[in-house]
Formats: structure tokens, sequence, C-alpha cells
């Protein structure tokens, strides 16, 4: 969701260096493909073979999550491996893989149930022993990701695997109202989140821009909130089902009594404020009145519809930033503030938030809401998720409630895997609270806020730097090797293409899309080192109202939040540095990306004065040649020993700072390595 833009960037200036810094203590990984990296590994001597022969038995307590859970994964080594497996478990005294299950699985998935496993290989075979069958389903994803090709065909490395995770909830939150996300889409991201150990998918079904369930009560609200666009009941029992046989939970979110405006298209009288009201960029805004008793009554009928529709034992009611200025200008709302003795408009929210538990515990809920929601009058079985910080999170958890973690988690705000990987629910205020209030930290989850994100680029937002964030909530504390997170963030990343993810993918349908042509050969060398503005940036340059029915299909919209190629860059640039300029690999590899940056000016500029789409990044081309010509020469000054002339290092620099300022709201990625290389060749080390 979008935050009060100031206090989001206080908090995340002054947590940045503390939250980076706690990658200090790193501590190395075994050498395993594996994300999340589980809790014990003990790694043995041999491979197990994977081939045409390969099969699965079960034993122990039959259930029907596990055998389709079976069948999805012989289908998904089929894919891995090429070769058509077996579809279906055997009775066979020696399987390849022998799963043994001692019980089954709550008939709806309740939070902290047992999710560990125990994963053996072998050279002659494989045991994965688990108590529920989610630890079944979890034991198939490691496997899944150990296989690898190699001389004597696919192989899985022998291996003792024992893991569970550390937090109970791992979350992904999907913002459906700004931009409603077709049920396929997150589907496909349902399997990206079971692959990374994920199970709870938190869906934000309402906001000002759109209203994405249907309600037989009240249909007004979907019929006249969504412009068409929601899900039917059906389809939704449907996900549910899809997200339950995955291991997944499924967390229904309805923003009230801010961010509603969706809710009034319909039924006005539930504003704060006059109407009429439209789902639509410059529409009216207002909060829900609270002071009304009809108010209540209609959410009774609604809650209690949504209770039975989704079978969750938690319920999220938003209550974020309610714009208090609509209660301010009624004078009703400010009578009735003044008869019932409260002092001001936090109190009728915490009134408002009184009423609206009582209603989801007749229901049989438990009540999730933002930061804002926390007040002394609620009962402590209520659930905070604290987009502020852990100094909230924590104070929430002294008072005796449970919480969860977003701030840092916000992966709309473009940051990359590192800085979201540097985020520990338990660090900071968190990691002073005692033995009795550190349990009540539930975990966390990642969001996706989707100002700016249609169903086409959802993939590449959410992954995926969103496994980082997985890893962070399931492995041990100690898991914090950065070089290892990233190697095995991109081997899972193409992987994940196997699911029908499309976060490598669909980038290049758009950039052929902006170019019109085939040849795509040097856009996509300007777009590899190029990636979005961070925070509200973007938001910040939007001149009047946002439109949120705008088309997203610009050079920023295609673009990956976290550029590959600079981060390598970056680090091949570094090693050149450290090894005295001797690095020679290091130094053919800079050379040759310059060169190439040197000369991608020259061929994209025609396509550039061709398309509406392009012609806004022609200055961020420009700057990326002259970079590549800049960095050429501090190399050849370098090769030479020679220092650069100090009047063209301070032409250069100037020409740096140019090339940091965002121009089509993109960055160019790689101005920093070069500018340590002009920094270099004065014959000095670069200060650090």
């Amino acid at each position: 969701m979008l935050r009060s833009m100031d206090t989001m960037r206080t908090l995340l200036f002054v947590s940045v260096l503390v939250l980076l810094a706690t990658l200090g203590a790193a501590q190395p990984q075994p050498p395993l493909n594996v994300m999340p990296m589980p809790s014990v590994v003990q790694l043995g001597a041999g491979q197990l073979a994977i081939d045409r022969s390969f099969s699965i038995a079960i034993t122990g307590f039959r259930d029907p999550t596990v055998e389709r859970g079976v069948q999805r994964f012989v289908a998904q080594l089929s894919q891995e491996t090429g070769m058509l497996l077996k579809n279906k478990s055997v009775e066979s005294a020696n399987p390849s893989l022998l799963i043994h299950l001692e019980h089954g699985r709550q008939e709806v998935q309740r939070l902290g149930e047992d999710e560990s496993y125990e994963l053996t290989i072998g050279e002659s075979g494989a045991k994965l022993n688990a108590s529920n069958p989610l630890g079944v389903l979890h034991g198939l994803q490691t496997f899944l990701q150990l296989v690898e090709p190699g001389m004597n065909g696919f192989t899985v490395p022998a291996a003792t695997i024992k893991d569970q995770p550390r937090f109970a909830w791992r979350g992904l939150l999907i913002d459906v109202g700004r931009h409603f996300i077709p049920v396929d889409v997150l589907k496909r991201n349902l399997d990206g989140m079971a692959a990374v150990k994920m199970n709870v998918l938190h869906l934000h079904l309402s906001d000002d821009q759109g209203f994405r369930v249907e309600t037989k009560k009240f249909p007004k609200l979907h019929e006249m909130g969504s412009d068409g666009l929601y899900y039917t009941q059906d389809e939704i029992r449907g996900l549910i089902s899809y997200a339950y046989d995955r291991g997944i939970r499924v967390l229904p979110e309805f923003d009230t009594p801010g961010h509603s405006g969706s809710w009034f298209v319909g039924y006005p009288e539930l504003a704060s404020s006059p109407g009429p009201f439209k789902v639509d960029p410059e529409g009216p805004d207002s909060v829900t009145d609270p002071t009304r008793e009809e108010t209540y009554k209609f959410l009774d009928k609604f809650l209690g519809e949504m209770a039975k529709l989704f079978p969750d034992a938690y319920f999220h009611i938003g209550g974020d930033e309610v714009n208090g200025q609509h209660w301010d200008k009624n004078p009703k709302i400010q009578a009735f503030i003044h008869s019932h003795g409260m002092k001001n408009n936090q109190d009728l929210q915490a009134y408002f938030n009184q009423r609206l538990q009582k209603i989801l515990a007749k229901h049989h809920k438990v009540m999730i809401g933002w930061d804002e929601i926390l007040h002394p009058e609620l009962p402590k079985t209520i659930v905070i998720q604290s987009w502020r910080g852990q100094e909230s999170l924590a104070a929430a958890a002294k008072q005796g409630y449970s919480g969860l973690l977003s701030f840092g988690y916000y992966i709309d705000l473009m940051w990359p895997a590192s800085r979201h990987y540097a985020v520990d629910p338990m660090s900071g205020a968190a990691a002073t609270l005692s033995p009795e209030e550190k349990p009540r930290i539930l975990g966390g989850e990642a969001c996706m806020w989707t100002e700016w994100v249609t169903p086409e680029i959802l993939d590449s937002r959410v992954w995926p730097r969103t496994a980082a964030i997985a890893e962070r909530l399931w492995s041990p504390q100690a898991t914090q090797d950065l070089n290892s997170m990233y190697a095995r963030l991109e081997e899972l990343s193409w992987r994940l293409d196997w699911l029908g993810l499309t976060h490598r993918t669909g980038r290049f349908q758009m950039l052929h899309r902006m170019t019109g042509t085939y040849d795509i050969a040097a856009l996509r060398t300007l777009a590899d080192v190029v990636e979005p503005v961070k925070d509200y940036a973007r938001m910040d340059s939007v001149k009047g109202p946002w439109d949120f029915r705008a088309p997203l299909n610009h050079l920023i919209d295609a673009v990956s939040p976290e550029s590959d190629a600079a981060r390598h860059f970056s680090a091949q640039v570094e090693a050149y540095i450290q090894s005295g300029y001797k690095d020679q690999a290091a130094e053919s590899q800079i050379r040759a990306l310059l060169t190439t940056w040197r000369d991608n000016d020259t061929k994209l500029h025609p396509v550039l004065n061709q398309s509406l789409l392009l012609n806004e990044v022609a200055p961020l081309s420009q700057d990326l040649s002259a970079l590549g010509v800049a960095g050429l020469h501090a190399l050849d000054d370098l090769d030479k020993s020679e220092p650069s002339p100090e009047s063209w290092r301070t032409e250069q620099l100037a020409l740096v700072e140019r090339a940091k300022t965002p121009k089509a709201n993109l960055l160019l990625m790689v101005v920093v390595p070069v500018q340590q290389l002009i920094e270099s060749s004065a014959g000095q080390r670069p200060k650090s």
C-alpha cells in the first residue's frame, strides 16, 4: 500500500545502514543450490542417479494432499530432466525415493502446524520422512532444487537434510485492489511460493481503486466498485483449494475505515462525507463513518459472508492511513466523539476497531490489522502487521500482541534482494524482547503493492527477489552469506520458469512491443543495466492526479527491479581494483562490456527515434555510451600505469554526476563502478 511518504522515507533512511550491517557476520553456506537454505545440511559422498527407472513409494499415512504433491513433483522432475517419468507412486521394495508420512493434516490449514522434514539421499536411494503432509511438500521442493545434470546424466548429491522453518508465518501480500490480478497469474505465483516454502498468500482485496470479490449480500460492492474486474466466489474457492494443496493459507484483507473508496460507489451511506462516489482517478475521497449503527449491521452481514468464503482463522481489516479530515469536517461525527468522551480521531478508530473485532470474533475469526490499529482497548488475540519497523513490532509484543513484520519487505519499492535480505524480524528493538515476548513475533510478509503493477509485469516485480525474503523467514538467522544468496537466487530464478512464471521471459515481449522489431539486442543492452527509481520517486514524478488506469508499457515497466548485469560488473571492477589492476581476466571482461556500451547508442538511436515508448530514454542511452568511453580511457591509463590528466578526470566525474540523475524514472546502475575506474586512474586507490 502506498504509505505516508515522509514517514516511510524517514524510517528507511534511519534504518538502511543498520539493516545492511547485519550481514557483516555472514556465515559460509554449504555448496548446495537450495533456497531457502535448510536448517541442517550434512553432505555425503556420491550421488543418486535420476533416470527413467526413477520410482516413488509412500508408506505410513495415506494423504490425498501428498499424493497430488507427488504427481506434481514427478511432472516437474520430468520437465527438469526431459525424461517422461512414472507419475504414480509404486509398491516397490527398493524405490528411488521412499516417502514416509506419520499422519494427516488439518482440514483447514492452521498457523503453527508441523512443517519439518528429514531428507536423506544416498547412492542407492533417498528417504523423505515427515510427520505432517506439509513437511513432505517442502521436502519434495528441496529435492527438486538439488537435481543437476552431470557427465553420467541427472543426479542429486548425497546429503542428509534436517529442516524446519524459523517462523511459522511466511507470507506474500498481493494487492489486487489497485490493479486486478487474474486467477491464473495468482496460481503461478502460488507455485512460486510453494517452491520457496512460503505459506501465506495475503490478498489485499479492496482499496479506493477497486473492490474485487463477488458478494451475494451486497452485490453493488463488486458490480459498481470494480470496473467489472472481480473474483467470483467459485473462483475464490478454487484458488483457496489450489493454495491448500500446496501448503499455503489464503488471508483476505478488506481495508476499512480508510482506503475504502470503492465501497462507497454502491453504498454511499457508509461514507463520512457526501458523494457521489466513483472508481475514478479524480473521484472524491472519503473514509467509513464509524458512528452509524447501520455501518456495523452492514459489516456484520458482509463479514459473515466473507468469513464463510475464506476458511482461514485470520481476517485482515487493514486499518491504516485513515484520513481524519473527513471525520473532522463532519459535525455529526465530531458530536459523537465528544458525547462519548473521546479525545481525538484515534480514539474513534479504536472504537470502530473494537466493534469490528467483536463482529469478527462472532464469526470465529482472529483480527489482523496494520500498525495503526494497536490500542490497549483491543484484546491480545489480535495480530499487528507492522509496516513501520521492528520498533513498532517490538512495542506490540511487549504489550502482549502477536505481530508480523512487513517493514523492509516492501518489494514494490524496487530495492535489491540484498537489502531485503538484511531485514530480520528479530533484529533491532525486537532483538531485546524477553524469552516470553519473542514467540509473539510470528514471522513476516513480503508486500507487492500494485500502484505500478499490472498482471503482465507482476511476476517480474515479485520474483526472484521474494525468495531472499522467504529464506530470511525460513532459514536460521545465521544464514547471511550474500555471495551464496545471490548464487542460489540466480539458480532458482531460471528454475521458476518451469512453473510458468514470466519474471525472466516477459520483459522480452515488452521490449519487442516497444521496438516493433525482432531485433531487440541494442535495447536489451540498455535495459540490462538500468533499474526503476526507488521508494516512492515514481509517484513523486506524477504531475496531477495519479491515473491508475494508465498503461504501464514503458521501459521502466519492462526492466528488472535489480540489474544482475550491473551487479556483476561492479564485482568485476572491485576485483580488478583489489588486484592492484593486475587481474587480466577481470580487465578483459570489463573492457568488453565498456566497448559494448560505448557502441550501443549508435545502434539504438534509430529505434529510439521511431517509438513513442522509447524516445524518453534517449538521454540514458547517450549517458551509457559516454560512460563506456570514459571507462575505456581510464582502463588505458591504468594499463600504462600513467595517471590520467586531472582536467580529464574533472570533466568525466562531472559526466558521472549527471549520469546519476534519473531519466524516464530509470537509474543507470553502472555509473558508480565506472566512477571507481576514473578515480583509480589518478594513480591512487579511490575512497571506499
